[in-house]
């Protein structure tokens, strides 16, 4: 029987994965799998420093070694076009002059006929530089030039925001409670199963690039640009995408790099990233520094906010995170003040990571209203509620919905909130000192333009054709279930043909869009696709073949359209809240989460299997943020100290512990047709602050740096 004959629907039941099957057994073909007749290997070499110059660069070794077929460097690569308009990771281009500018930049590019013999041309090629002064120390560089850092727009928001009169409310304020404190959050790296790749295939003038990419049509854009080719002339396929989490969002120097070293040879160019180079050649999270104040009334009512982060950034591009985004949002208070700056460092170029914005902003604004709350003797969660906004406070714009009261009651409920007691060190298991914390989760809900086609043959299968991209969140059987939906079929005689630039366009899987756009494109295919056979007589599953037959087409298909307006009349967010329990070892010091459980408001759920799936993910992510992931900075050499995953922390099934999410669910039919927003990076925001506020209930000492270590709580 299937999903939908069981039940008569197909949205809100749990489907399991639709390409679960091909997944586990192999079938599923993802870049670096794709096979091509005459296919070379690439590998970059990387430089060794992080700032100067290249000299020389001797290439004989490698091009007397067996197998090698060419060795790329600025003195031979052909010229690519300024990257402009098109999004992309960086601006600095690839082998273009003898610049570095941070450590792991490639100088060079390997090509052989195995990828055995590859490597080892790579390690056989010798370059000198002449060195230049350096800096990678955000914190080095803050102490010396403290107020400055560049001003840059964030996504289309500004850097900087301001309502109310923050200054004339501290200083009117002699009874206000306030708390002053910097936090900072550490450099993290994306880490994927699957190493970035791409293969470059010509034929003729037109370019084919089989892609680990979150984003088909975006790499097309790009990658058409530095080429100087017309984008038809360029189509960019991505099967499947084993993870991203952002950093395959953009186009980054190795898909530049394969394409021109394809067209240079004239045969097929295959380049996979080693794990060493995923750590600086498509991005990562940016630590941060955020200076938070927060002033209050003796009942807890905020009257003011202030959040001023400074992040450091690159000198091959201009990505500033945006770490107070969601704090001009999520409380109610009359005046709120938030800035960002950029400081550039001899780094590689961070980029958006789950969760990007609010993932690092609110792990700091979120431990600041603990510390609030604790200087007020309140309840943590009652000082939440009391500065509940119900309206957003930055603009004054009604939320097209939320439920977060909501989330906040179910949660604590399901928690056990009510048992907590006040005092740090107060709650103990034996050897083991228990501390319990919570904070609240919120993400903007982003929708993009998008178009899907949907079509349906006389055998009543259905097929989806839409460019968006499979990267592991479930779209593969979220789409289907959603054009069921409407069209009344069972969700297993819906296909879906993704990842292709050939196929309708589709905006990049980022920011948790991708079901509420897409997802509303199908919606608006189906609904056309459904009205077109009812006017031939179809106006049930069993009359869609007697209506095509009528009409004398073997298939009919309808194009869907998701077009949201710029500006939206209301303020789009997801929400939740999040409660975790830490474990504290009293002799060693060592924290380890217990319990979480996590209560979220996204709107329409399309399958609470996936759902409740991504969320777990997200989760797991907190507690990565809280206890155990730092990319260690070797600031005498400038480069990241353990690029691999011995030395760079995340968590494995021993730290993680019972883990209950679930949903407080609503049609949200303002923000989309289908009444769905986002939730794969929601997951991951809130619970880092949580369990940074349990190790203090726990402990009674307060961390301001993630992750926390053991050595911050020996006292």
């Amino acid at each position: 029987m299937s999903t939908t004959e069981a039940g008569g629907r197909a949205i809100g039941r749990r489907v399991s994965r639709l390409d679960g099957p091909d997944k586990v057994t192999g079938k599923a073909r993802y870049a670096a799998d794709v096979p091509a007749e005459g296919v070379a290997h690439a590998v970059i070499v990387p430089a060794t420093i992080p700032h100067g110059r290249i000299v020389r660069v001797n290439a004989a070794a490698a091009l007397a070694s067996p197998g090698t077929v060419h060795v790329f460097t600025h003195e031979n690569a052909p010229r690519l076009a300024p990257l402009g308009g098109p999004p992309a990771g960086q601006s600095f281009l690839p082998l273009q002059d003898d610049r570095v500018l941070h450590e792991g930049q490639p100088v060079a590019v390997a090509v052989a006929d195995t990828l055995e013999h590859a490597m080892e041309a790579a390690r056989l090629v010798e370059v000198a530089y002449e060195r230049a002064p350096f800096e990678t120390d955000l914190e080095r560089q803050l102490d010396r030039r403290p107020g400055e850092g560049e001003a840059l727009p964030i996504f289309g928001w500004p850097c900087d925001s301001r309502v109310g009169d923050i200054d004339a409310a501290l200083a009117a304020g002699d009874d206000l409670v306030v708390v002053r404190q910097t936090y900072r959050t550490s450099d993290r790296h994306h880490n994927p199963m699957e190493p970035s790749a791409t293969l470059a295939i010509w034929d003729g003038d037109t370019l084919t690039l089989h892609d680990a990419v979150q984003g088909v049509m975006a790499a097309r854009a790009l990658v058409a640009h530095a080429l100087g080719l017309d984008p038809a002339k360029v189509r960019v396929r991505a099967d499947y995408v084993g993870g991203g989490f952002g950093c395959k969002g953009w186009v980054w120097p190795h898909q530049l790099l394969a394409a021109m070293a394809a067209r240079e040879l004239a045969r097929p160019v295959k380049l996979v990233l080693t794990r060493a180079q995923m750590y600086t050649s498509h991005g990562h999270q940016p630590a941060s520094r955020q200076t938070i104040t927060l002033a209050a009334a003796r009942d807890g009512r905020l009257a003011a906010i202030r959040h001023a982060s400074v992040g450091p950034g690159s000198f091959v591009g201009n990505h500033i995170e945006g770490a107070a985004i969601g704090t001009r949002s999520i409380y109610a208070c009359p005046n709120i003040e938030t800035s960002h700056r950029l400081l550039r460092l001899h780094r590689s170029e961070p980029t958006p990571m789950r969760a990007p914005l609010e993932g690092i902003g609110l792990a700091a604004l979120e431990v600041a209203m603990d510390e609030l709350a604790c200087e007020l003797g309140m309840d943590p969660l009652e000082l939440r509620l009391r500065n509940y906004a119900e309206v957003d406070p930055a603009d004054g714009k009604p939320f097209s919905s939320k439920k977060l009261r909501e989330c906040y009651v179910e949660g604590a409920r399901r928690f056990g909130w009510d048992r907590r007691t006040h005092a740090p060190r107060s709650m103990r298991d034996g050897n083991d000192l228990v501390g319990w914390g919570m904070a609240t989760a919120l993400f903007a809900a982003f929708r993009q333009r998008a178009k899907a086609r949907v079509g349906i043959g006389r055998d009543g299968r259905v097929l989806i054709e839409t460019s968006t991209q499979e990267i592991g969140t479930g779209a593969r059987t979220i789409l289907p279930q959603i054009a069921a939906e409407v069209l009344g079929v069972p969700v297993e005689h819906v296909a879906l043909a993704w990842g292709d630039t050939t196929l309708p366009e589709a905006p990049m899987s980022a920011g948790s869009a991708t079901t509420a756009s897409v997802g509303s494109a199908v919606h608006d295919g189906a609904v056309k696709l459904r009205e077109r056979l009812a006017a031939a007589g179809g106006t049930e599953p069993a009359r869609y073949a007697a209506a095509l037959e009528r009409l004398g087409a073997e298939r009919l298909a309808a194009e869907g359209v998701f077009d949201p307006p710029a500006e939206s009349p209301s303020s789009l967010f997801s929400f939740g809240a999040v409660f975790a329990e830490v474990k504290v070892d009293e002799d060693l010091s060592l924290p380890r989460v217990s319990r979480v459980v996590g209560v979220y408001n996204a709107g329409r759920i399309i399958n609470p299997k996936s759902a409740q799936s991504q969320m777990t993910g997200g989760v797991i992510w907190g507690i990565g943020q809280a206890l155990l992931e730092r990319s260690e900075t070797d600031h005498r050499l400038g480069r990241f100290l353990s690029k691999n995953l011995a030395g760079y922390l995340v968590p494995v099934n021993a730290d993680v512990p019972e883990i209950d999410v679930s949903f407080v669910e609503d049609d949200d039919t303002v923000a989309n047709p289908i009444g769905a927003r986002g939730i794969g990076e929601l997951g991951a925001i809130g619970i880092g602050a949580a369990i940074v506020n349990a190790v203090y209930h726990a402990t009674g000492v307060r961390v301001r740096d993630f992750p926390v270590r053991p050595e911050q709580l020996l006292t």
